[in-house]
């Protein structure tokens, strides 16, 4: 029997920060590219799976402007990740390619259409991220007073789903002939309607793109709500996953196989994926002062408009230099604050500053610092306790925290035979079960 391998994925944007709010001022992160179709052509063949995570505006929550997060280099997708996908499937040959598109502000006909037009582009490799986004700040760059309830989000989006799912079904495989001589360039008789007719969505079909190479894109999801782990048991076939502990890690995936089990689908068609953040030096104590170089280098008005825009409360009326245990003490903010003392390890008495400085070091994931050798011990660690199928990898400094993973700590998983030598796979979903 095959050896089980690791998959892992790169988290991408299209702007100056990823996780750690300081990167994007190392010396090695290049910035003059960030408008040009060469930096993600670049990450592609260094790549060679990845998928780019969007948001439909600019953060506003901190102090009610962005200010910060603008002026400061905060979490911006400066381009549309659908313009720079095709750029990127024209310079590799079997990277997955995975996009963010949520279901409440797109409609389910053009979502499948330009699914199917990037998977035949790219010859069958392209994910759909499936969100409901959950901010007002974007639903009212879509002409909306206000984001829907959670409740109404996840409706929409099991509808806007099963409509893809029927107009991606409107071409039967062989309805395309272009056969020159009779003058047949395709079959009506195998093409269909989808005449699908939801509550929040309705779609008739059919879809004038062609069957696409997977006959739908791989499914991706990364909801940890009890809704959105219903959704994910039913849909999704990558589930991305935000834990820090082992125990954790484990609890989830045996959670998400048992609900797949109850839809009716094996857990075997799914891979889980927690995210993780790699520092990798040529020694210990290197890849330790490489962190905390990155660490001094996130800028403290920055922190605080991220944590606020990631726990939905503007922090800048709160005493920034008070135990974050005090605060909590207020029923108005204390859930949001839980949070932020859980994603921070802030037992210790942080203040509300220090929590958030710490917390744009990218605490949203557990952060590996170590040597190839030592961070491949803990990735190996993970996967063989079934705490996970593989890693979502959120870099640094970009784009050499993920040139050294491709040099370093990928050839160190292959040598100890969890991670593939080749793609064996025509397309993405093909490579994801094997």
């Amino acid at each position: 029997m095959a050896r089980r391998q690791m998959h892992l994925v790169a988290f991408l944007k299209t702007g100056p920060t990823f996780h750690h709010h300081g990167a994007w001022r190392h010396p090695e992160a290049p910035l003059h590219d960030m408008l040009r179709p060469e930096r993600y052509e670049h990450i592609g063949r260094v790549l060679e799976e990845g998928f780019f995570e969007d948001l439909s505006g600019v953060y506003d929550t901190y102090k009610g402007n962005y200010e910060a997060i603008l002026g400061r280099g905060g979490q911006i997708n400066l381009l549309d990740p659908l313009m720079v996908l095709p750029y990127i499937a024209r310079a590799t040959t079997c990277l997955g390619l995975g996009i963010t598109l949520s279901t409440s502000f797109y409609h389910p006909f053009h979502l499948a259409r330009m699914l199917a037009s990037l998977d035949h582009l790219s010859g069958g490799r392209v994910a759909w991220n499936v969100v409901t986004s959950a901010s007002d700040m974007e639903a009212r760059n879509f002409g909306m007073d206000a984001i829907p309830d959670r409740g109404t989000r996840y409706d929409r989006a099991e509808e806007s789903v099963e409509a893809c799912m029927a107009l991606w079904d409107t071409w039967e495989d062989d309805a395309l002939l272009l056969d020159k001589a009779s003058g047949a360039f395709a079959d009506p008789a195998r093409v269909h309607y989808a005449d699908y007719a939801g509550k929040h969505v309705a779609t008739r079909g059919p879809l004038p793109t062609p069957r696409c190479p997977q006959g739908h894109p791989v499914i991706m999801q990364a909801g940890s709500s009890p809704r959105g782990r219903a959704f994910a048991a039913r849909f999704a076939e990558v589930i991305f996953t935000f834990q820090h502990q082992k125990s954790d890690m484990q609890a989830f995936r045996a959670e998400m196989h048992e609900r797949m089990r109850e839809a009716g689908r094996d857990p075997a068609d799914c891979v889980i994926l927690p995210a993780l953040d790699t520092i990798i030096g040529e020694s210990e104590a290197m890849a330790v002062e490489k962190r905390d170089y990155l660490d001094s280098l996130v800028d403290s008005e920055l922190a605080l408009a991220i944590t606020s825009c990631h726990i939905g409360i503007d922090l800048s009326g709160f005493p920034l230099d008070e135990p974050l245990q005090v605060l909590a003490r207020d029923q108005t903010v204390s859930g949001a604050l839980d949070i932020l003392m859980q994603a921070t390890h802030a037992s210790g008495g942080l203040t509300l500053r220090q929590a958030a400085q710490r917390y744009g070091t990218s605490v949203m994931a557990p952060q590996f610092v170590g040597t190839a050798a030592s961070v491949a011990d803990r990735m190996q660690d993970l996967f063989e306790a079934g705490a996970c199928d593989g890693f979502i990898l959120t870099p640094t400094t970009f784009p050499g925290n993920f040139e050294q993973v491709s040099r370093a700590l990928v050839p160190e998983l292959q040598r100890r035979g969890v991670f593939r030598a080749a793609y064996t796979g025509r397309t993405l979903r093909e490579n994801l079960r094997t």
